[in-house]
Parts: structure tokens; C-alpha cells; sequence
């Protein structure tokens, strides 16, 4: 597919992963003369190509595709490519990241450090750019409890996995070259699907004990595999993809990072009480203890959720809370806030009750290859 030929592109990684899918669509959504310019690694070609056609004909000609790798030198572009978009990108997303828990060292420190890199290189030498957006994650707090603020770091964590700890690399990375640099890093907590219509790629996280509740036959309570008074971070996707957005049209977040989740998460108990009655299902009065839960997540009839149990149970057990103060002064004026779980929960339910309805997925098939290098 031919560049687009306008000058002040918007240069987008990771398109052919659900963030990237609906981080491109919300930008030609919003901006009618936004031309987009989409790098995507050569196996992910089909699914971008898919991502493509599934647009409107009139947003469709303003998306290219350029086969490259966002974690390799010059974004894995011909040296023509790169500095044409060198010359004419105005906005960057990189939204290209490895965030499954399960991941290897060495994959998540290649993409993630590497897009970080490349990211700086490009950021150095962009003759027009306003603005880059790096997503990251909350997850960079590691095992960190009670608040964490959007300015910190390294505050002497552990991580539970490579992948929080390559994206706390990164980050550390970015943070050298945000006073010079117009980068802004975003770090979304544990991501939904949309608020409005409860869409979501695949079944992770949270969503296996959602799918557990709503395919769980009806006369059987399903257990909470913690006490459940921890918070549960949670962010819609759609909600996610208008901040980032929104923060690249304001020159006051150049420089800063942003927390974007709920600024009042519910506790886990109460979430998956609101996820069972939406599903027409009840929750014991009891949980399961956590070391007693990774057995019971990790059991042969509970499915491929054993795949990263402890990182699951990680999410659920770990009482964290994250600070949203920048990101509610520069968002808040604009009138933007996340919303309230209760207000979703019944649209990300029925997805799922469609999705098992529909192709008949079990715990156990839902579960898909865990790789989410979306480069």
C-alpha cells in the first residue's frame, strides 16, 4: 500500500493489536483530515490488512501500511521510507508493546526496549513532530502497594514478571531524553474492552474469571480466588485510546506521564459481584486462599487460565492504587473522565455471553496464543 502523500502524518505502531486497532480508528474518527501511516511487522500483515478493510471506504484512504518492525533499527523501514517519515510525521503513538505476563526475558526486553529506542531515535530526528505518544503500563509499579503516583518510578519495587520489568526499563529509557524530547508516556492499568460495546480481542486477565462466572453452569457459585478487598484497576479500551488522543493536542502534557484508569476503582469482590449479576450468576460468601487459587487456576477443568495463574492472582490479591492528578487536570478540562465500572459492566458481560454463545468457546478454548508482539 502506497505511503499517504500529505505532509504532518500520524505515525502509528502496533496496529494490528486491539489497542492499536481502536487507537487508529478513534484518530480517523476524530480527525477528518488525519492521514494515518501504520508500520506492521510482516506476519502480522493479514491481520492488519483485516483491520484495514473492516474501516469505512472514506477512512480507509487516508490509512497506509509500511511492512516494518518498530522494535528494529529505523522501525525495520527502507531507508527511503524512514526519511520520508522522518520529513513528514507530525504525531507518533507507539503503541507497539509485549504486555502478556507470560512472556520471556528476552521477547519482552526486544520489543519493549527495543521500541523504546527506536522511539527516542525517531523522535530526535522528526523534522515536524508535535508530539509522541508512548503507551506503557501501570504495571511498572511492580509489586508496589497503597498509592502510587503518576511521577513515580524506581521507588526500590520488585516486579513479578520480565514484562514489568522491560517496560520500567523503557520507561527509565524515555525519561532521560522528556526534557528535550516532546514525549509523553501513558500508563494504562489492567485494559477492558469498550465501555459502549463490551468488544474486546481476547480473553485474559480479569475475562477468564468472567468467562468462568458466565459459563459456569447455573446452580454452581463460583468462588472468588482472593479475600477481594483489593482494588481492581480496570480501564475501558475506549476510554483509553481518547486520552491518548486527547494528551497529544496538549502541549502541557509533553514531558509527563499519565495514569489512565479509574480514579475510584471498586474492590475485586464488588466487580465480580456486579460481573455475576449481570450474568444472571451469585458469588459464595467465601474466597479461596491465594496459594490454594493458583492451583485451583492452574487445574486441568478451570482451562488454559493456568497459563500465568500467579499473575492473574498477582492482579487480583495486590491492594494498589494509582494517582491520576495530571491526568484529571489536563483531561478534566476537557471534560473527559473514565467511567464508572457499573456503568459497563453489562455490555462487557453480554460480549462475552455472545462470544460463548456464538462459537460455543469454553475457559479452556478461549484462552488463545499468548502472543500479543504486535509490532
Amino acid at each position: 500500500m502506497a505511503m499517504a502523500s500529505r505532509s504532518d502524518l500520524t505515525l502509528v505502531t502496533g496496529f494490528s493489536s486491539f489497542r492499536g486497532r481502536k487507537m487508529v480508528e478513534h484518530i480517523l474518527q476524530t480527525d477528518a483530515t488525519a492521514e494515518v501511516v501504520a508500520v506492521v511487522q510482516d506476519k502480522f500483515l493479514p491481520t492488519a490488512e483485516a483491520n484495514v478493510k473492516a474501516l469505512p471506504a472514506a477512512q480507509r484512504k487516508r490509512l497506509s501500511l509500511l511492512t516494518g518492525d518498530a522494535a528494529a533499527m529505523d522501525f525495520g523501514l527502507s531507508g527511503g521510507e524512514y526519511r520520508e517519515l522522518l520529513a513528514s510525521v507530525g504525531r507518533l503513538f507507539h503503541v507497539a508493546q509485549v504486555t502478556y505476563p507470560g512472556a520471556d526475558r528476552e521477547m519482552a526486553e526486544r520489543v519493549n526496549l527495543g521500541g523504546a529506542r527506536e522511539t527516542v531515535e525517531f523522535t530526535k530526528n522528526a523534522t515536524r513532530l508535535k508530539s509522541a505518544l508512548v503507551f506503557s503500563s501501570a504495571g511498572v509499579s511492580g509489586n508496589r502497594t497503597g498509592l502510587v503516583r503518576e511521577t513515580d518510578l524506581s521507588a526500590g519495587q520488585t516486579f513479578r514478571t520480565p514484562v514489568e520489568a522491560s517496560l520500567a526499563r523503557a520507561e527509565k529509557l524515555l525519561s532521560r531524553y522528556m526534557p528535550e524530547l516532546p514525549i509523553t508516556i501513558v500508563r494504562p492499568t489492567q485494559i477492558v474492552g469498550d465501555s459502549r460495546t463490551g468488544e474486546v480481542d481476547r480473553f485474559d486477565g480479569p475475562y477468564l474469571l468472567i468467562l468462568l462466572i458466565v459459563s459456569s453452569p447455573q446452580e454452581l457459585p463460583v468462588p472468588l480466588p482472593t479475600r477481594g478487598d483489593a482494588p481492581m484497576n480496570l480501564v475501558p479500551i475506549d476510554y483509553v485510546v481518547e486520552a491518548a488522543w486527547k494528551l497529544t493536542q496538549d502541549p502541557r502534557a509533553l514531558g509527563k506521564t499519565f495514569h489512565l484508569t479509574d480514579p475510584r476503582p471498586l474492590s475485586v469482590r464488588r466487580v465480580f459481584e456486579l460481573v455475576a449479576t449481570a450474568g444472571g450468576k451469585r458469588l459464595p460468601g467465601g474466597f479461596i486462599p491465594t496459594g490454594v487459587s493458583r492451583a485451583v487456576l492452574s487445574a486441568p477443568g478451570v482451562g488454559a487460565i493456568g497459563k500465568s495463574p500467579k499473575a492473574l492472582v498477582d492482579l487480583l490479591s495486590t491492594p494498589v492504587r494509582y494517582d491520576t492528578a495530571g491526568a484529571d487536570a489536563l483531561l478534566g478540562a476537557e471534560d473527559l473522565t473514565c467511567p464508572p465500572f457499573e456503568e459497563y459492566v453489562d455490555a462487557l458481560v453480554a460480549y462475552v455471553k455472545r462470544r460463548v454463545q456464538d462459537r460455543k468457546i469454553s475457559v479452556k478454548s478461549s484462552v488463545e496464543d499468548p502472543d500479543d508482539t504486535f509490532l
